[in-house]
């Protein structure tokens, strides 16, 4: 007698994948993931019995060392599991990202000057408040070159805040800010590479250079195949990461390189699949259902399945394949290695604390999400709207677009991101100060930003619906 029947066994693996997948596809699913990871970090950086393990294993050496009696090789040189997660698993994210704003670029939301203009261009008003903001409070200050902290905007907390709010906010809003989002993204990639990087070395700079060529050459001649890009694609990370350019720059270049275009087209597809289906046929006539499949049945539905998996462009594939990866665990491991601030100063709560020396990190950040963020992206739409460069979107009123735009000051990953690369000019200790008190002043300026944004949606709504 069989302890666990097989049919038992197999629906309840069913039912929690089934589960899973459930979970997985909820809009705001990514976000909870994200704030309990939060949670988690925070209490292990600061429980007494944690802190200590958590900072350890963070620095932990992962570093190759090959050691002879003339030569020491180090590789990669001074990574760490923290290092890793940032230069490595980052790489991933940022690939990831690039795939999505090439896909909007070529056939989505900006595809076209008219569907892009407006987004960017709110997208750029919501970087350049932001910025001012931070700059005119920690002018001259230890804290001045974390200006870019508080000028992205997370996608996932955003829309997923704007879907719970469901038909509460116009159709053309939701795409609206979507689209801006993505914008953002491309704005945030270009200041991590224009002012995030270190000292350059244009030698391996120009060969990472010559090797974009070759990739863009094989590109040309059609070449589609996976492992050729990876391969190209480690390469031109190892080359990013010894050049001083940040090494996640890698991915985003390797995004906009890989083929949109399929390796099979239409006809050949249609072709294939009408031999395959007609062989099929033919076999089953010939075999006993007992034998299905058999050798070549198996041939044949090997052949169907390599024509419909590159019946879809590389590019497609990849964003379709990393997505819930990205999602569900290279952020969840990137919020548990970067969120954890331990808490030694009470200070880094307080956001209006002002330093003549070190100035206001809390406060330029807290203020540039909170306002520099909707003031930046309504002004910057205004202004394309009314100079009659754009058009407002369908249904929406001044009011409800500056309310969504409040969800633009959700940072958060981001932001962080960016904050782990600032103030790399400063001592140890300044260094580690500044950015704790930046991370904590993201995750209270992104909170604040998505409460505010969501009780002004509410009410901007009620207003209108009392009206129409």
């Amino acid at each position: 007698m069989k302890l666990f029947p097989i049919y038992t066994w197999n629906k309840g693996l069913n039912r929690v994948k089934n589960g899973g997948m459930n979970f997985i596809n909820l809009p705001w699913a990514q976000g909870v993931v994200l704030l309990v990871c939060v949670a988690i970090a925070m209490l292990l950086a600061n429980l007494s019995f944690t802190k200590e393990l958590y900072k350890g294993f963070l620095e932990t050496s992962l570093t190759i060392h090959i050691h002879s009696e003339h030569h020491d090789i180090w590789f990669p040189r001074g990574m760490t599991v923290e290092k890793f997660i940032n230069d490595i698993l980052m790489v991933v994210f940022f690939f990831t990202v690039g795939l999505e704003i090439k896909r909007e670029a070529v056939c989505g939301e900006l595809s076209s000057v008219k569907k892009a203009l407006l987004p960017v261009i709110a997208a750029f008003g919501g970087v350049i408040a932001p910025a001012l903001i931070f700059a005119a409070i920690n002018h001259g200050t230890a804290a001045a070159s974390g200006w870019g902290i508080p000028t992205a905007t997370d996608i996932a907390f955003a829309v997923g805040i704007i879907s719970i709010l469901g038909d509460k906010v116009p159709i053309s809003l939701k795409v609206f800010l979507t689209a801006l989002a993505i914008a953002d993204d491309l704005v945030a990639i270009l200041v991590v590479a224009l002012f995030y990087g270190g000292s350059v070395n244009l030698g391996l700079l120009a060969i990472a250079g010559v090797l974009i060529l070759v990739i863009l050459l094989i590109n040309k001649l059609g070449e589609k195949r996976l492992a050729v890009y990876l391969t190209l694609a480690t390469a031109l990370w190892i080359l990013f990461y010894y050049a001083g350019i940040h090494s996640t720059m890698a991915g985003v270049v390797m995004a906009f390189l890989t083929p949109m275009n399929p390796r099979y087209h239409k006809a050949y597809l249609r072709r294939n699949l009408r031999l395959n289906e007609k062989k099929l046929r033919q076999l089953n006539e010939d075999c006993c259902d007992d034998d299905f499949p058999n050798e070549e049945q198996r041939h044949c539905l090997r052949s169907i399945a390599d024509s419909a998996r590159n019946a879809i462009g590389l590019s497609y594939q990849a964003e379709h394949a990393l997505g819930n990866w990205v999602n569900f665990l290279i952020m969840p491991i990137f919020a548990l290695a970067n969120a954890g601030v331990e808490i030694t100063d009470p200070s880094y709560f307080n956001i209006f604390h002002f330093d003549s020396t070190l100035g206001s990190v809390s406060l330029g950040v807290f203020l540039g999400l909170l306002l520099g963020k909707p003031i930046g992206i309504t002004l910057a739409s205004v202004a394309a709207i009314k100079s009659g460069a754009c058009e407002k979107p369908n249904k929406a009123s001044w009011a409800m677009l500056f309310a969504v735009a409040c969800l633009g000051g959700i940072g958060f990953t981001m932001s962080i991101f960016v904050d782990t690369l600032s103030f790399g000019d400063q001592t140890p200790e300044i260094m580690d100060h500044l950015r704790n008190a930046g991370k904590i002043a993201v995750l209270m300026g992104s909170l604040c930003s998505g409460i505010l944004g969501s009780i002004f949606i509410s009410f901007i709504h009620k207003i209108e619906a009392k009206k129409a």
